[in-house]
């Protein structure tokens, strides 16, 4: 059967109207996943960045755990550290643990030392600064009976036994101070057992340690702090390397910062902390820690960190204690007060 030239035209112009379409469709097609793979291209740039591993820190204590380090461990139970993106592991000292050499080779990266340990490393070459002073009034004092009715630290000097370390530094300053022709000095043994059974006898002591153990056991300690007659050395210092501080800065800062944050909350609330702290250190009962808490909390926050923040310094006391070791012959000469410590921002 033949077609028409009319009806040949009208087929061929249908089927290359169905082809333009077909080829439309392709077009559309291709175009839609051509975008769909872009977009599935650019959705890692727009998703949230995988988060950093927090930095490993070590920092070395000079005691047990004990409540004169409740704010650093409190910094790790309550996340402060870890919202800074620290991992802080916190070691536990004890008598002779050698704090600034383990800062100063490398072996952690903060410590806690004495303030005048700091002055005397210093002085001697140790290439440790100062980032935050824990103790703005030195817990250190003389602890004597009530009874005795003495109204000054000059008063124990006068009569009766006292034992004290004498090779430590507040001991050679209290000697210059005050004369010690008519008391009579033994050695300090560590204990309260002796104060406990002798009236007359007066003894060295930790605000948070000696005297709350004598009181719990019946005494009547009355306390001297040597603060209050002019020796007051920043005590529970963090330190670190210089070295560590100028390639770190901002990694110290951090660990001030989250150290301030624990500090904090630990005075608020030292409860929960004392629990973790008597886990570590079984030997100390839970009204020990209750009451050593207490103790301290008024020697950590004073009207300078109420001004300035936790663990605030200042160049005025570090030259003071200074000259005073220097006085004492513990060091032959005078550093500089810059060199001793770093001020932090953000303690507050």
């Amino acid at each position: 059967m033949k077609l028409s030239l009319n009806s040949l035209k009208r087929h061929a112009t249908i089927h290359h109207a169905q082809r333009r379409a077909w080829l439309q469709r392709f077009v559309t097609t291709l175009l839609l996943l051509t975008l769909a793979a872009c977009s599935k291209k650019a959705d890692p740039v727009t998703a949230e960045p995988t988060p950093a591993k927090p930095t490993k820190l070590k920092l070395a204590l000079n005691w047990v755990p004990e409540p004169e380090f409740g704010g650093f461990y409190a910094a790790r139970e309550t996340g402060a550290y870890r919202q800074h993106r620290l991992d802080v592991e916190i070691q536990g000292g004890g008598a002779g643990v050698p704090v600034l050499q383990m800062v100063a080779a490398g072996r952690a990266d903060f410590g806690t030392v004495g303030g005048d340990e700091l002055v005397t490393a210093r002085a001697r070459g140790a290439d440790v600064v100062a980032v935050f002073a824990t103790f703005q009034t030195s817990p250190q004092g003389i602890m004597v009976h009530a009874s005795r009715k003495l109204a000054s630290l000059a008063q124990v000097f006068e009569s009766g036994t006292l034992a004290l370390e004498t090779g430590a530094a507040y001991a050679g300053y209290l000697k210059k101070k005050f004369p010690w022709n008519n008391v009579k000095i033994v050695p300090y043994d560590g204990g309260v057992a002796r104060f406990l059974t002798d009236a007359n006898f007066g003894q060295q002591c930790y605000v948070t340690s000696e005297p709350i153990a004598a009181r719990q056991k019946g005494g009547d300690p009355q306390v001297f702090l040597i603060a209050d007659a002019g020796y007051n050395p920043y005590t529970t210092v963090i330190i670190t390397r210089r070295e560590f501080l100028q390639t770190h800065r901002d990694l110290v800062q951090k660990f001030v910062s989250a150290s301030a944050d624990g500090w904090r909350a630990y005075l608020a609330n030292p409860g929960p902390t004392n629990l973790t702290l008597g886990k570590l250190n079984p030997s100390m009962d839970a009204a020990t820690f209750a009451a050593a808490s207490t103790a301290q909390k008024p020697l950590i926050e004073t009207v300078e960190t109420q001004k300035a923040g936790l663990g605030t310094m200042s160049r005025e006391r570090w030259e003071t204690l200074s000259k005073q070791l220097l006085e004492l012959k513990l060091i032959e000469r005078l550093p500089n007060a810059n060199d001793l410590f770093v001020s932090q921002g953000g303690q507050r």
